[in-house]
């Protein structure tokens, strides 16, 4: 008699493989904002937008049908119909029912779009795949005259194939047209904000010189038109007229950089365009884009503005002696006040999500940098009274910061404990900003001291492994040298969870875990986050605790195109399988690239491990919180792991959960 399978059984049948467009159906949250459908036709625009960045599109139309669906028209190219020599199907057909699949990906010489939002290949395939139905025109100009190419989709499926016929002698030459029916089953609402819709379409038109952008609402009859002659300077007064904020300080100052090809370290045309105004009150203006693409949480070129714009008024500052005894600018007083529209050029982003609302391409900080300081500090010492009532704002800003960590400072114990000789202090005193990294290993602590930045970061080097201090007593801690010496640079006494401890004298917003990242790196991790969890709650629950995350892997890709020899580290195998995927995709071949192993942190050169682990800019730290866990909950899963008598209870985990681990061995 066959025995009944249960259900919990986990076989070869229980494993799902997800085709075409069904990952995003059922995990939609991770392509797309879920709230309305807004940025799914955000997708269509960007395709248009990145035509009209090209040079090839004049005019882009949105439309608010009435039956709910919207329409997107541009007079570009047109989508290319014609059979794809791999795939053998329709051309269109593959860009919007494929995953991975665009124009966009070509970044070679001659490629279809050097420059251009669409990085993964997902963008219109999501939205089709979202939608209830799609329709696609596309006119094309050929050899025997105009074409005209017509198909459409249901939930991402071609339920109408492509239809080719000669296009109207007077009719239009070139474009695309999209509408698409958004299904309401896959948002929160179905009705697109008309004030977020709006400004999109604004901003792209003040993105591109020259283009007409409408929007037009069938069911109020209500047509807008934005063109822009003046680009960001315009743009920028009119917002802040808008938002009543003050007179500005300087005149609002713009500019522009981009790289030539023999500029060393980046592609040809990559750069920024950008006008900033500095104001004494009210509120603050702040628009970022990368390739026209609206970066609402920032990024690494927000990053690299902020640096020129500090590394300019600090140069001016100095050489006209402005500075008062006793007071040190920080980037943060240079940035407190100023409103800016940057818009960045860059070859090849790397975005945060597939959202795209942040970048995180490191070299961006560096671009963006390098072509905004010059400009401004020659501005600044062409117009000295201007720069002086520049220097005046920031320099009270700096002496305003002062001051509010001056009353926090009198709150404190006057009786200090004596340091740790081996830790590597900072000069701040700014609990909010200052770092201390516990690091693993005398020769990665000793990177870490010359790749910091000794203004706000503090380092402490650990020797071996930390005892494991589950079921060490509180009076018997401090007999381990390190615990003593990392309890005494954080200036907090261990407490346990029920405690109410007096956090009086934390000396740093941000306790960083660096250790290697292999498996011994990973028990360290443990070991210390057993010490805090058991010893230190309270810095866990107030979110102090942090796991600093160094790659694994470094790539030497060659020179490709217009793009320049690149340094790319990947976390893990994982990430590392990524970059060689999209290296295939840009067309470098198999082997042409080599991979180097960190073995440890100790095998970094400073410039690297400040680059990839340690800048704030461009480095990728992992919070550490007890999440949905209970207290009680975690100390039991602690206790099975860490205890000493529970090695039968590991045991058995172990066996169950085994097959889940990646173990790199």
């Amino acid at each position: 008699m066959a025995t009944k399978k249960p259900a919990s059984d986990y076989s070869e049948s229980s494993i799902r493989v997800l085709k075409g467009l069904e990952p995003v159906k059922q995990r939609p949250g991770m392509y797309t904002r879920t709230e309305n459908p807004l940025h799914i036709i955000q997708e269509v625009i960007d395709n248009a937008s990145d035509e009209a960045l090209g040079g090839h599109c004049k005019n882009i139309a949105v439309t608010q049908n009435v039956d709910g669906s919207i329409t997107v028209e541009d007079d570009g190219r047109g989508i290319p119909v014609g059979i794809h020599p791999e795939e053998g199907v329709p051309t269109v057909e593959i860009v919007f029912t494929r995953l991975h699949a665009g124009g966009k990906f070509d970044k070679g010489s001659g490629g279809a779009y050097a420059f251009s939002g669409g990085l993964h290949g997902v963008g219109v395939s999501v939205t089709n795949a979202l939608s209830t139905r799609l329709e696609i025109t596309v006119w094309r100009k050929e050899n025997d005259g105009n074409g005209l190419h017509q198909m459409a989709f249901s939930a991402g499926d071609v339920i109408e194939p492509l239809t080719s016929r000669p296009a109207p002698r007077d009719g239009k030459k070139s474009g695309t047209r999209v509408t698409a029916w958004p299904d309401p089953k896959y948002f929160d609402s179905p009705v697109i904000s008309q004030t977020e819709l709006q400004r999109l379409l604004r901003s792209k038109a003040v993105l591109l010189p020259g283009v007409t952008v409408t929007l037009t609402n069938a069911k109020t009859g209500d047509v807008q038109t934005w063109q822009y002659n003046e680009g960001l300077r315009g743009y920028l007064t009119e917002a802040l007229a808008q938002g009543s904020s003050g007179e500005t300080l300087i005149p609002l100052f713009e500019g522009a950089g981009y790289a030539s090809a023999e500029t060393e370290g980046f592609a040809e045309g990559e750069g920024a365009a950008w006008v900033v105004a500095w104001t004494e009150d009210g509120g603050v203006v702040r628009e970022s884009y990368v390739n026209l693409i609206p970066t609402s949480n920032g990024g690494t070129h927000e990053s690299g503005l902020r640096d020129g714009l500090y590394g300019a008024v600090k140069s001016f500052v100095e050489m006209h002696s402005l500075l008062p005894k006793g007071v040190k600018l920080l980037p943060e007083d240079v940035f407190a006040r100023v409103s800016f529209v940057l818009s960045a050029k860059v070859l090849d982003p790397q975005f945060q999500g597939q959202i795209k609302e942040r970048l995180n391409s490191r070299d961006a900080v560096r671009l963006v940098s390098s072509v905004a300081k010059p400009p401004l500090e020659l501005w600044l010492n062409q117009h000295v009274e201007y720069g002086k009532k520049l220097a005046e704002l920031v320099i009270k800003q700096a002496q305003s910061r002062l001051r509010s960590l001056q009353k926090v400072e009198k709150k404190k114990s006057s009786g200090v404990a004596v340091l740790p000789g081996k830790l590597t202090d900072c000069e701040s005193s700014d609990i909010q900003r200052n770092e201390l990294f516990l690091v693993e290993g005398d020769s990665a602590g000793g990177s870490a001291k010359m790749g910091r930045d000794k203004e706000f970061q503090a380092i402490l080097p650990l020797r071996g492994k930390v005892l494991n201090s589950w079921e060490t007593d509180r009076d018997r801690l401090f007999a381990n040298n390190e615990i003593h010496d990392i309890s005494v640079a954080i200036g907090v006494d261990p407490h346990s969870f029920a405690d109410s401890p007096d956090l009086s004298g934390l000396r740093y917003g941000k306790i960083c875990i660096l250790s290697d990242a292999d498996v011994d790196g990973s028990h360290i991790q443990v070991l210390l986050l057993t010490l805090f969890f058991k010893h230190f709650p309270a810095l866990i629950a107030h979110g102090h605790i942090c796991i600093a995350r160094p790659p694994l892997f470094r790539v030497d890709a060659p020179a490709r195109g217009k793009k320049p020899i690149q340094k790319l580290y990947a976390l893990d195998s994982g990430e590392l399988v990524a970059i060689e995927d999209k290296l295939r995709k840009d067309g470098v071949k198999d082997g042409a690239w080599s991979i180097s192993r960190f073995k440890g942190l100790g095998e970094m050169n400073a410039e690297q491990l400040w680059e990839t682990t340690m800048n704030p800019d461009t480095r990728r730290l992992l919070p550490v919180s007890l999440g949905e866990f209970a207290h009680t909950e975690s100390a039991a899963r602690f206790n099975m792991l860490m205890g000493k008598g529970e090695a039968a209870a590991r045991r058995a985990w172990i066996e169950e959960h085994g097959n889940e681990a990646e173990a790199d061995i």
